[in-house]
């Protein structure tokens, strides 16, 4: 009898430790399950405002973007040495846009006339000159999405106006006052120009460095908003809004 109760003895006791022993594996995996994983981590990396997506899709993907983004090497550089030479012929050389597009028409036609006429005493084919027409549906979505940003703009003219939004006003006045700054400093074309240069070069070196980027964007977008909080609590908070007085004399 005392052989059979150690028995029994020793097999409950061997039960409890396997039961343990599953108890701490199967915490050990709801833990592990519990841990976020890397794409969950890598999601929650700031990113440069507030974006979700790659660079490529920001910038609305296409051919726009692999140009911006030297997928296409050839491409880019052809775009950027164009836009060069129209600058260096209109700001180095004082070259004038009608002037140009006047020159240009006026050798073209002269050659193709000259061509032309030429061909019946030669004995050689005359040139085969294509018959151009302008799409009417690339025309149309272009006009639409520019109807749909012009309204879109108004839109926010119009809530900055009436004083709805303090933050966005200042916004607006600061990037407008800025950009009166660079336009006094030179003209259309120039700055037009160089928004076409940083477009070439500032989306390609922010996706090569995006993670060493990122992280000191993040710490300035702290700082900012904790400068912004303080500005706000001690002079923004103190000035009377539009809606305010409205609900007072309500």
């Amino acid at each position: 009898m005392a052989e059979h109760e150690e028995k029994k003895h020793e097999e409950s006791l061997m039960d409890r430790i396997a039961e343990k022993i599953q108890a701490h594996d199967s915490s050990s995996s709801d833990s592990d399950n519990d841990k976020p994983s890397e794409s969950s981590i890598k999601a929650k990396v700031f990113r440069l405002f507030g974006r979700e997506k790659p660079v490529h899709h920001v910038l609305g993907g296409g051919k726009p973007a692999d140009i911006f983004l030297w997928r296409n090497k050839k491409i880019s550089a052809g775009a950027l040495g164009v836009a060069t030479v129209i600058w260096i012929l209109f700001e180095m050389l004082e070259y004038h846009l009608l002037t140009l597009v006047c020159h240009l028409l006026i050798l073209a036609l002269a050659l193709l006339f000259l061509w032309s006429n030429a061909a019946t005493f030669i004995n050689k084919s005359p040139p085969s000159i294509p018959e151009v027409q302008i799409p009417k549906d690339p025309v149309m979505e272009f006009a639409q999405a520019l109807w749909f940003e012009i309204n879109r703009a108004f839109a926010v003219l119009r809530d900055i106006a009436s004083g709805r939004d303090l933050k966005k006003f200042l916004s607006v006045i600061a990037g407008l006052w800025v950009l009166s700054i660079v336009g006094s400093w030179c003209n259309f074309l120039t700055l037009f120009y160089i928004v076409f240069v940083l477009l070439h070069t500032v989306p390609v070196l922010y996706e090569k460095y995006e993670d060493k980027v990122d992280p000191f964007a993040e710490k300035a977008m702290h700082e900012i908003k904790k400068q912004y909080a303080v500005f706000d609590a001690k002079v923004l908070s103190k000035i009377p809004r539009g809606p305010l007085k409205e609900k007072k004399k309500d």
